[in-house]
């Protein structure tokens, strides 16, 4: 006589299988978000490597500026900086770098996943969300240090290239995992001197607050 599993011994079975996932999904998603993340990282390099070229034959950062200047300008306003520049006749990065750049998804982030809002800033971009990524409306994941290009300067002028920010992560959620909130952001981000490094808020603050002259 064929002995059939009990019930018992199948709700046994199917415990240790939930038991297991719950183990396991939270390594892979870990794991997965890893890989996005240096993925990302490459990115970055490779536009390091891309706006080396450019500071090569321009002797100054690219007078460009990043979507979230071109579509919500008045984060200049009142800033000395930005004094008699009219931002709307400065092209877009991803335009100026156009012929430094082979292939154009290296301005994509893979984890890049959208925003209502950028860090630090109110109000949406042209009053709308970046879904379903910022990459796929504004042709980049990575934002600028603008101030660089309307002061013209060139990597030779800057006090801490080490410590400046140059390109990085739109948004601070998409390399951030468990429980999202303001200190637990974290960014790709591309120092001056060719460097990229995966950081936190707090770092992030503290890149900003680096002096560009």
């Amino acid at each position: 006589m064929k002995r059939a599993f009990t019930l018992v011994e199948i709700l046994v079975v199917i415990a240790i299988i939930m038991i297991l996932a719950a183990i396991l999904f939270p390594v892979f998603a870990t794991a997965r978000a890893k890989a996005r993340s240096a993925s990302c990282q490459s990115n970055l390099k490779q536009l390091g490597t891309a706006m080396t070229m450019y500071l090569g034959d321009w002797e100054r950062y690219p007078y460009a500026v990043d979507p979230a200047d071109k579509y919500a300008p008045g984060i200049w306003e009142g800033q000395e900086d930005a004094n008699g520049i009219i931002i709307s006749e400065i092209p877009l990065l991803t335009d100026a770098m156009d012929s430094y750049i082979k292939n154009p998804t290296v301005w994509r982030c893979p984890s890049d996943k959208g925003f209502d809002h950028p860090d630090d800033i109110t109000y949406q971009l042209e009053d709308e969300p970046t879904y379903p990524s910022c990459f796929e409306k504004y042709k980049t994941s990575y934002f600028y240090r603008t101030q660089l290009a309307f002061l013209k300067l060139s990597d030779d002028f800057l006090k801490l290239p080490a410590q400046t920010n140059l390109l990085f992560d739109a948004h601070g959620d998409w390399h951030t995992t468990g429980v999202l909130g303001w200190q637990q952001k974290r960014y790709n981000v591309l120092f001056a001197d060719g460097h990229v490094k995966n950081i936190t808020r707090d770092a992030m603050t503290q890149a900003w607050n680096t002096p560009a002259r």
